[in-house]
């Protein structure tokens, strides 16, 4: 094991690394907070500031993935839909099946220039959690409370909003509601059969009414929906912890765009499209799992420095007063202050956990084991 991989396994590192991103992230909430002002006088410098500091963020989490675990991301597609990253507004629909999908698709936003202003429907539980749903907040991310019957109104008025967005913006969709696992996946299969649906084998039965209602929302604004499946070779199941202890990965990316005015306006139609779609995308795993790619054309959209230029930034901004005051709490000798110093360090190792643990399977949320059963 050489140096550096030495140095990705210790503990030590690893705080110094999430102590960056938590401190960076509460001074970058500060500064969003204190933009608001703008929102009144210029919404729209509003948000290009707030995007860019989104981006200062975000860009530590991918700067893990491609630079300090050496995570590579193949793209396959074909060289029209490529040309297209980037230059105009669309929904992602993306499978949700690995604790670090999300990352390999901010490193795809990251590397088209769209990775500030990325957006997600997100569940409301995240708006309360420090740094992710702060920074989402005043990046007007739609929350919602994966009940539609409550969700509705905030949903369409917070979808409404974006019409406007001045910069190309990506919006996340995970159709399927909640993260795969074999338990909710029986119980969607019986939700299926139940609906007449036929069986997937990879997913769980996408839920429809985000879909249809963004589509609706969004009409106008947004030019296509890109259709990704993820997968992992060698049958990897990353995780962010993975990440952090420098384990490389080689994500494989399935895109296809389907122009908007293909989608059908209709509701029922539009749902039906849906359904469609992750019939394709179930067969799409099934030829991966068997031939060990996609089909299409491979590219590898090259890495860019600023995410490591950006972390630098923080860690000699952020470290160098840590160092020195950390020094100065051994070398004064007092119990006291060397117990609140080591107290310290073990609060913030303790919310570094915390929000590592969000990303996890086994954290998940039981939403899907009972909501299936519900009509939608």
């Amino acid at each position: 094991m050489g140096f550096i991989a030495f140095l990705k396994t210790q503990f030590i590192v690893h705080l110094l690394i999430g102590f960056v991103f938590v401190v960076s992230g509460l001074i970058i909430n500060f500064i969003q907070l204190c933009t608001l002002v703008l929102w009144p006088i210029n919404k729209q410098f509003y948000r290009r500031v707030n995007c860019r500091l989104a981006y200062s963020l975000w860009s530590q989490l991918v700067m893990l993935l491609e630079w300090w675990s050496g995570t590579e991301c193949t793209l396959f597609s074909d060289e029209a839909t490529v040309n297209t990253f980037g230059k105009e507004h669309v929904i992602i629909i993306l499978n949700h099946n690995f604790e670090i999908d999300f990352l390999c698709g901010w490193t795809m936003t990251e590397r088209f220039g769209v990775l500030g202003s990325s957006k997600v429907l997100a569940k409301r539980e995240l708006l309360y959690v420090p740094l992710i749903g702060w920074t989402w907040y005043f990046l007007e991310i739609v929350f919602c409370k994966r009940k539609w019957e409550e969700d509705r109104d905030t949903v369409i008025e917070g979808l409404k909003r974006l019409a406007d967005y001045p910069e190309y913006m990506w919006f996340l969709l995970y159709c399927e509601g909640t993260r795969f696992t074999e338990t909710k996946h029986r119980i969607s299969m019986e939700v299926a059969e139940s609906k007449g649906l036929p069986k997937l084998k990879y997913h769980l039965l996408p839920r429809t009414k985000g879909f249809t209602t963004a589509v609706q929302c969004l009409r106008g604004t947004v030019s296509a929906v890109y259709d990704v499946t993820l997968n992992f070779r060698g049958n990897k199941n990353p995780s962010l912890l993975g990440i952090l202890y420098g384990k490389k990965y080689e994500a494989d990316m399935c895109v296809r765009r389907f122009p908007l005015e293909d989608i059908p306006q209709d509701e029922k139609e539009a749902a039906n499209w849906l359904h469609k779609l992750y019939q394709e995308k179930d067969a799409l795993q099934e030829t991966y799992n068997q031939e060990g790619i996609f089909p299409g054309q491979q590219f590898k959209p090259p890495r860019r420095p600023w995410t490591l230029l950006n972390f630098l930034f923080w860690a000699t901004v952020l470290l160098s007063p840590l160092f020195t005051f950390g020094f100065g709490v051994f070398a004064s000798g007092s119990p006291l202050l060397i117990l609140a110093f080591l107290g310290l360090v073990g609060a913030a190792s303790f919310g570094v956990r915390r929000l590592i643990g969000v990303t996890e399977i086994e954290k998940g949320s039981s939403y899907g084991n009972q909501e299936f059963k519900k009509k939608e």
